[in-house]
């Protein structure tokens, strides 16, 4: 199988592919526009020309050994090493910022990643290619690298925030190695150290099972690992590695094909082409989404080493019953442990986190189901008008296909963002809602709701969702609403809590904000119904269900959140 993997060629076409994207008068590569909503003020493009995405073109290019897209590649890295702020004395010394078309300080705020993510690319472009260099441009890029790798250690990021955190010991270990600074070197050594460290205690990764950033870590993983000339690095960074595989084999549902809940960052719920693509050619093909000559190869990928061991590739093909019950981050500031759970079948995995927060990026409740050979899914969401509201809160026991879970919400909490739009407790609405929402093949899937109850039948399987208390500053009618959005290609069942004219809501002020619910997938139907309390001002709910008692406490009022 590996004879066939020709990665080389998969370069070649993928840099062939963005030749017209190329700006010659800019020097950089032209994408298509896209912004997770901050940092950027840019609110509208077709287009722009991105710093990160114009130097791993560049490093893509002399990865050819073509001679043809030397001089490029060279042009490019010139204009990005002219673009960084070099002042020692700048806030935003030894970084980029996103786009050619906002300078640093149009940014809000900028994006301090940037001397790691770019950083890296240079370190790479230098350590493989730096004799082709021209003599002026391979000083620059040195001195352009040294102020990265400063700007990193100045900013000092802590293990838990693990992509980074990567990324910074491999730019400024690989750049002690290749320039002799003693100082980056150990630097970026002791950092390693930490995060694997940090990592062991919880056999995970901070951002707990992220399709995207344990992507990533695994990338990063693997240039470090196969850059390095220090050996207890290299085993460093294959032992956290190692912890990502096993992480990724067990929680991947080979029925659905996809990488199974809950998520604590994840940007799409359906696995995307990049992420396939990458674990076929992790899997060496076992794993197969594409034909070879129409895999969507990234000139990224070239000359890492991200090999999936042999010993996990076995889960990703096996359609089995497998449970997953993790604890994710220990008890801290005042916060009991975070659990995960995730629930697999031949034909659906259901995921749920203990306590999280229904931020856009995370999947705290999360089901995919094998609809007739084609994945859907199902997503548990609060939308303050149409957008996923940080400060409430999912609170929930699973146990196999069975759920209890509620929703609160919090007062010191974020609006659209956990921390970069704080509500301070109000927030203005003209409608608020919760939402399961479903997408992915809408094909064989019925909705219908009677009472508080709703039934959601994808294909052959049946989810029972039912609601046992609701109220917003009093009780309110537990009525669901069932719709389409053709534009999302998605299928909804609603909880209205307010639709109106915009009006401001003072969550410190309600002397009730809480909801309850009950879920089962494929379970017997008319299980008792779950027992309430509304005492001390907590709601308190216990049923039976998957064999067991399951049980959720939350506060019936918004409260402060604690410790985090």
């Amino acid at each position: 199988m590996e004879a066939t993997i020709d990665q080389h060629r998969m370069l070649l076409r993928a840099i062939e592919a963005k030749e017209g994207d190329y700006n010659p008068q800019i020097r950089m590569l032209r994408s298509p526009f896209s912004s997770p909503g901050y940092h950027t003020t840019i609110k509208q493009a077709e287009t722009i020309h991105s710093t990160y995405k114009s130097l791993v073109y560049a490093l893509g290019l002399l990865d050819t050994e073509e001679g043809r897209y030397e001089r490029r590649a060279f042009d490019i890295i010139e204009q990005l090493a002219g673009m960084q702020d070099k002042d020692p004395g700048s806030a935003t010394f030894g970084i980029w910022s996103w786009y050619y078309e906002e300078p640093l300080e149009r940014m809000s705020p900028p994006d301090w990643n940037w001397a790691d993510f770019c950083g890296k690319v240079l370190v790479l472009a230098v350590l493989r290619h730096g004799h082709r260099f021209p003599e002026p441009l391979r000083e620059e890029v040195k001195r352009t690298i040294g102020n990265a790798c400063d700007a990193i250690i100045r900013r000092n990021v802590g293990p838990e925030y693990t992509n980074i955190a990567i990324m910074g010991a491999l730019v400024t270990l690989i750049a002690g190695e290749l320039f002799e600074r003693e100082d980056y070197s150990g630097y970026g050594m002791r950092r390693l150290e930490r995060i694997a460290s940090f990592t062991r205690e919880r056999r995970a990764f901070q951002e707990y099972n992220s399709p995207t950033y344990t992507y990533v870590a695994l990338l990063e993983l693997g240039k470090l690992s196969t850059s390095t000339r220090n050996p207890e690095a290299k085993r460093l960074a294959d032992e956290l590695s190692d912890m990502a595989w096993d992480s990724v084999a067990k929680h991947f549902h080979a029925a659905t094909g996809n990488w199974a809940g809950p998520h604590s960052r994840c940007y799409r719920t359906m696995l995307v082409d990049e992420h396939k693509a990458f674990l076929q050619l992790a899997t060496e093909g076992a794993l197969s989404f594409f034909p070879w000559e129409e895999l969507p190869y990234e000139e990224g990928w070239y000359g890492i080493g991200f090999r999936c061991p042999e010993r996990f590739r076995a889960q990703f093909l096996t359609a089995e019953v497998r449970d997953v019950r993790e604890c994710y981050e220990p008890a801290s500031g005042g916060e009991p442990d975070k659990w995960a759970v995730t629930h697999m079948t031949e034909t659906y995995a259901l995921g749920s986190f203990s306590k999280e927060i229904l931020w856009n990026q995370r999947r705290a409740l999360l089901l995919y189901a094998d609809n007739g050979g084609e994945p859907t899914y199902a997503h548990f969401r609060c939308l303050h008008d149409g957008y996923d509201f940080c400060s409430a809160i999912l609170h929930a026991d699973q146990e196999g296909g069975e759920l209890l879970f509620g929703v609160s919400f919090i007062t010191n909490g974020g609006d659209t963002h956990p921390n970069l739009d704080k509500t301070e407790g109000e927030i203005e609405a003209a409608d608020f809602r919760l939402r399961l929402e479903l997408g992915g093949c809408l094909e064989r899937v019925e909705a219908g709701v009677q009472g508080d109850r709703v039934t959601v039948r994808i294909g052959g399987l049946t989810l029972r969702l039912s609601c046992g208390y609701a109220a917003f500053g009093g009780e309110l009618p537990r009525e669901w609403n069932v719709g389409t959005d053709e534009k999302d290609g998605i299928l909804f069942v609603d909880l209205p809590i307010y639709a109106g004219p915009a009006k401001r809501i003072d969550l410190r002020a309600l002397e009730q904000a809480a909801f309850l619910f009950a879920l089962s997938v494929d379970g017997e139907e008319g299980g008792a119904a779950p027992q309430i309390s509304t005492a001390n001002g907590t709601l308190e709910a216990r049923a039976q269900r998957g064999g067991r008692e399951l049980a959720v406490t939350l506060p019936l009022r918004p409260v402060e959140r604690a410790g985090r």
